[in-house]
């Protein structure tokens, strides 16, 4: 089934996920061979988010443990208690580390197809120490979980290596631009050791972390996806840039979201599936291509498409 997957990617640079005559699957690295072990591609196999056929079989839990954030995207707006959107960056409640675990607890008696448990805000995990918490607390209750992270990529030199002790195997890096004359246009501000930074000084800092963040997940073999927000007139000319680039890294799946026209880029109309695909096609000549995205909120629990959340958010303890 992966290898299949791979062969019809069309990947043709490096980072193309490729087979050789034994059927073994590799990724190709500044134009290395480095193969997938089979830890790896059963992470794969039974991630939603990183296989399309998981996502049909297996579901996922994300605990809001992260409120606070280092960047503001000029996209996005963090509400809680917005229980009719379905969006990153909503949930109804921020949970205390302890809460989270009780959360899986609850969820694991009742649902038995989960297989990965994930902080995916509603700010940004890496920036909040509770992030760390819940995860040494779930490595040590569930082990058998997989455990993944999603963040914009500014603190992941500094924290993989905590990533990796804890467990993490599987991790998102939100990458909109690699230019910063492209990046200033999208992120308000960022802020990084105390300082806050403005214009392109302030995406030049965030783009090299999340490249370097992502060059060092790989090393430590933790299978990374890129999301990447398609914002007409902004960056949709420059997205394949990014593919081409995050492939050379070995990036294993990107996944291009349409805008949702909030906050600073209210004006601007989100792109048309049309554009979306020419997007993707474009794309996937350098890295596989995730087609299958729900946009989850950071409170989700289900299969993609299919959450339940509410079952487990309106109930009240008795």
């Amino acid at each position: 089934m992966l290898n299949a997957e791979a062969r019809a990617s069309g990947a043709s640079e490096s980072g193309e996920i490729v087979s050789d005559e034994n059927e073994r699957v590799f990724v190709e690295v500044e134009g290395r061979k480095v193969p997938f072990d089979p830890t790896q591609l059963r992470k794969i196999q039974e991630h939603p988010c990183f296989s399309k056929e998981a996502c049909h079989l297996f579901g996922r839990i994300h605990l809001p443990v992260a409120p606070k954030c280092n960047i503001q995207c000029n996209y996005c707006i963090r509400k809680f208690d917005c229980v009719n959107e379905s969006r990153p960056g909503v949930t109804s409640k921020v949970l205390t580390p302890a809460e989270a675990v009780e959360r899986v607890r609850e969820v694991l008696k009742r649902v038995h197809y989960i297989k990965v448990v994930a902080v995916a805000g509603p700010g940004e995990p890496l920036f909040n120490e509770e992030t760390f918490e819940t995860f040494r607390l779930l490595k040590e209750e569930f082990p058998f979980l997989l455990r993944c992270v999603s963040t914009n990529g500014l603190l992941l030199p500094e924290r993989i290596d905590d990533l990796h002790s804890l467990g993490i195997s599987t991790l998102t890096v939100t990458v909109n631009a690699v230019d910063p004359e492209i990046g200033k246009e999208i992120y308000s501000f960022v802020l990084y050791k105390g300082k806050r930074y403005e214009g392109e000084e302030g995406a030049k800092i965030l783009i090299e972390n999340q490249l370097e963040g992502i060059k060092e997940a790989v090393k430590r073999k933790i299978i990374v996806k890129v999301n990447t927000v398609l914002i007409p007139t902004v960056n949709d000319r420059h997205i394949v840039d990014v593919a081409r680039k995050i492939s050379r890294l070995g990036a294993y799946i990107q996944n291009i979201i349409p805008l949702i026209p909030q906050f600073k880029f209210a004006h601007i109309p989100p792109p048309s599936p049309a554009e979306k695909r020419k997007v993707q096609e474009e794309c996937a000549k350098f890295i596989r291509q995730m087609v299958h995205c729900r946009r989850c909120r950071a409170d989700a629990i289900g299969k993609l498409g299919k959450d339940i959340q509410h079952m487990f958010n309106n109930e009240k303890k008795t």
